[in-house]
Order: C-alpha cells, then structure tokens, then sequence
C-alpha cells in the first residue's frame, strides 16, 4: 500500500480529509458534478487578465486547469491540502507558487485580484470565516469566487445514517458576505439528482470522491466516527430504497443521491 505524505501540522480532523482525497487516485472520473460547477465557476469570473490569482483548495486541478486555459495573471498562487497533488498542480501551473496546508489556518501571502476556491470551503473547520479572510486578501475592487454545498447536500445520507457536514444555509452566507463589506454579492443554488443502480453504489461514488460516511463526513464537533457493520449497511440499503427510489429516464429502477451546489461572487469595494 502507498504510504501518504500528510502534513504532521494538520488537525486531526484535516489529516483525515487530505488522507481520504489523497487516497481518491479515480477523482476526476467520478466527481462530475464538481467538474461542472468549476466550468459555471469559470464563466463567472469578471476579468479574464488578472494581477494576482489565489486559489484556494485546489484538490486534482478541475479548477486549476481551467484556469490555466482561460485566465492571464501576473502571479499564481495555489493552495491545496494534500502534498500529492503538488506534482499535477505545477504541471499545470508551471509559474505558480504552490502552498501546500491548511488554507485555515496557513499564511497565503499577497494580496490578490480574484480568490477562487471549487467544491473546497465545506471542509473549513468554519466555512463562514473564508469570506472574513479573503476579504483581506482581496485588492480593491477584487472578486470572491467560489462554491460550496446547502444543507440539503447528499440529504439521503443525513437522512439515514445523522452524518453529514455543518453546511451554512445561503441566508448565514449573505449576511457574512455582506457584513465583511463586499459589494455586488451574487448568490445561487443549484440542485443535482445523481442516479445510481444501488444505495451500495452511492457508498462507492461517495469514497471516489474523496467523502466518506464513515470518517470525513462526520461533523467536525464529533468525537465518535461513525462505522459501519454489516447489518447496518443492510438496513441502510434497505431504507433507502424505500425512501429513495426513483426511475431512470429509460424506466429502469435506481436510487437517487443529491447534490445542492452554493455559488457566490462577490467584490470588494
């Protein structure tokens, strides 16, 4: 087995998260829906030729590249939790200065045009205080752009088995945004219903794409992660059929998994 090279200074909680989305080598094969919010992301950004780019929780590059293809900026600088991703992310980025840590709680020196961050803020210990930070790291007239997930995030999930991320509601997001000064604030949900043969294949997708029900999934405040036996994934397999199910658009029976997706850009004054 490969070993990981996981920061030491990480909390406990971060090392579980990098050690999972390190250890997710399939990502970019199954994280579609993270892939689609990068290109929404992307399409949002004001000015294509920047002064300073930061981006924060890079992960396998999704948004990296894309940003590569289509944004001109004077300085680079990309941040991302796991060591491993160090060698793609420069490969795309040959310029950019990589800053591998906790974006929490790291110094991410200079003061940036635009801050991006895809499918990364729901993992903050405080997921609010990223708009407080970036609101420093901003220049005048610099936008925060990034995503995260709703409450109502992989819903099935919390439904059956009480796991799943804090995620702030958009109405704690807009008054954080609007409270640390930034302007011309932007917000938008939208709503994806995965489909999938079996609630065991929901299980798969989720840990190739870095989450798990039984580790990173639990509430940060938890002191007990939750594991699984066998009678309990029969259960679960066996709820959520019976309050999950559905039918693919050709009429063959499957289980839904839902993704409700945050988008926020805002400037700052």
């Amino acid at each position: 087995m490969k070993t990981l090279d996981i920061p030491n200074d990480l909390s406990a909680r971060k090392q579980i998260i990098a050690r999972h989305f390190a250890s997710a080598s399939d990502y970019d094969q199954h994280a579609s829906i993270q892939q689609t919010v990068c290109q929404y992301l992307l399409e949002n950004i004001a000015h294509t030729k920047q002064s300073s780019v930061l981006e924060v929780g890079a992960g396998t590059g999704q948004m990296t590249r894309l940003l590569a293809a289509h944004i001109y900026s004077q300085r680079w600088l990309i941040n991302e939790l796991c060591t491993e991703q160090t060698t793609i992310l420069q490969s795309i980025l040959p310029t950019a200065d990589i800053a591998i840590g906790d974006a929490e709680t790291m110094e991410l020196e200079g003061i940036h045009s635009l801050i991006v961050s895809a499918n990364a803020v729901q993992w903050f210990d405080n997921p609010l205080n990223f708009v407080t930070q970036s609101a420093h790291r901003l220049q005048t007239s610099g936008q925060l752009l990034f995503s995260t997930f709703t409450p109502n995030n992989f819903l099935q999930i919390k439904a059956l088995t009480g796991q799943g991320l804090d995620y702030p509601d958009i109405t704690e997001w807009q008054s954080v945004l609007t409270n640390a000064g930034f302007e011309h604030i932007e917000l938008s949900i939208e709503r994806f219903d995965l489909p999938f043969i079996s609630p065991y294949a929901v299980l798969k997708h989720m840990k190739l794409t870095g989450v798990s029900t039984s580790q990173t999934q639990v509430q940060s405040n938890s002191t007990q992660p939750f594991m699984w036996t066998k009678a309990g994934l029969q259960q679960f397999e066996s709820e959520y059929w019976q309050h999950f199910s559905a039918k693919t658009e050709d009429g063959h029976p499957c289980v839904n998994l839902t993704y409700e997706v945050l988008t926020v850009s805002a400037f700052k004054p």
